[in-house]
């Protein structure tokens, strides 16, 4: 018989599962359909040696099945590292539901999704990521227990974003600090890629500490939305890699730290909310390394929507959970000077510490 086709690809010449690059001794990943809602998602379970694997669900319209396996492997395998790192009881997980969120997104395939998620019984915990708002959330809830970043009126804590962006802006601060020397981020120029929730509250808290920021976005009425709410300047350069700043800040997706893109900077500085912005991360990172750029671990600064969701689990008050993360600030510094003692990347320091943390958690059961 011969070979199924998807997509116009032959099974025979498509890599496996677990020939995946990405793939990285994943516990469990489950594929999740219903014709009758449209429902086509993966659930990515890394590891849940710390505790229940949490991370938010994203909706993208993926090109194909094996880009939307190949996102969910590298954000869920992200999420165990980001929580080891910060100290979290809790594993990685993430999931992806293929899709255009603005005209595919339904309460019936919210519910639909919820049920596959209800199915694991607590071991994937899910939240909210791109494309998804808190009432998506709430949807959700009415189907599992096992979802956070629900509303306030609900119990919950809310939309994560804003606490993300404060991370992210603590982890900024403490690269400047080591790269350039400063307190503050006063005169500091600062480009920003990509705003939306997380995005925009780390423009707002650089604005308020009197940096310039420029930003961009595939979105011109949110540009003129965020540019005139916080005084930021829209970029109108033909390249933003080349852009004449200190600080480059992507907020949007991944992968646009690159054999391209590292060749054009000027920044001095990487801190941004992205996951996985390294394309590769021990052959970029080192690049940058190379080049005297000082990359702050994505998984490190964009931590806080996770100490936030963490958080709500445990019934921390908001004061507790601001001051976890607030502390993104030292953490990064330890591990920028980390890595400058040791002569290696910042983000193998990064994972070091957390794989070290999650190694001790193995030895002890």
């Amino acid at each position: 018989m011969d070979a199924e086709v998807i997509k116009g690809q032959d099974l025979k010449k498509v890599a496996p599962v677990f020939g995946q690059l990405s793939f990285d001794d994943h516990e469990q990943v489950v594929f999740c359909y219903d014709k009758e809602t449209g429902l086509k998602a993966i659930i990515g379970i890394h590891d849940t040696t710390l505790g229940p694997a949490l991370g938010g669900t994203r909706m993208w319209n993926y090109e194909s099945e094996w880009e939307a396996l190949n996102d969910v492997l590298r954000l869920s395998r992200g999420m165990t590292f980001k929580s080891a790192i910060t100290g979290l009881d809790l594993g990685g997980g993430k999931a992806v539901i293929i899709g255009d969120a603005k005209t595919q997104k339904t309460p019936e395939l919210m519910r639909r999704f919820g049920k596959f998620v209800d199915s694991l019984s607590g071991k994937y915990i899910t939240a909210e990521d791109v494309g998804m708002a808190t009432e998506d959330m709430d949807t959700v809830r009415e189907v599992t227990k096992h979802v956070t970043g629900i509303s306030e009126s609900l119990g919950g804590s809310g939309n994560p974003s804003p606490v993300t962006g404060y991370g992210v802006f603590m982890g900024m601060k403490a690269a400047a600090k080591f790269k350039l020397g400063v307190d503050t981020l006063k005169g500091i120029k600062v480009l920003v890629q990509g705003i939306g929730n997380v995005g925009e509250t780390v423009v707002k808290h650089i604005r308020e500490e009197g940096g310039e920021v420029f930003i961009t976005d595939i979105n011109k009425e949110r540009l003129e939305e965020v540019a005139n709410k916080y005084g930021a300047k829209i970029f109108e350069g033909d390249d933003i890699y080349t852009a004449d700043v200190e600080i480059y800040s992507p907020c949007a997706l991944g992968a646009t730290v690159n054999d391209e893109t590292i060749n054009k900077l000027k920044a001095k500085v990487i801190a941004g909310a992205a996951n996985n912005q390294l394309a590769e991360e021990e052959k970029h990172g080192q690049m940058l390394l190379d080049k005297g750029i000082v990359y702050a671990p994505d998984f490190l600064i964009n931590a806080g929507g996770v100490i936030n969701v963490y958080g709500e689990l445990k019934g921390f008050k908001r004061e507790e959970v601001m001051e976890k993360t607030e502390n993104i600030y030292n953490t990064t510094l330890e591990i920028l000077k980390t890595a400058e003692e040791n002569k290696m990347t910042t983000q193998k320091a990064a994972m070091k510490i957390a794989q070290e943390r999650i190694d001790k958690r193995k030895n002890e059961k």
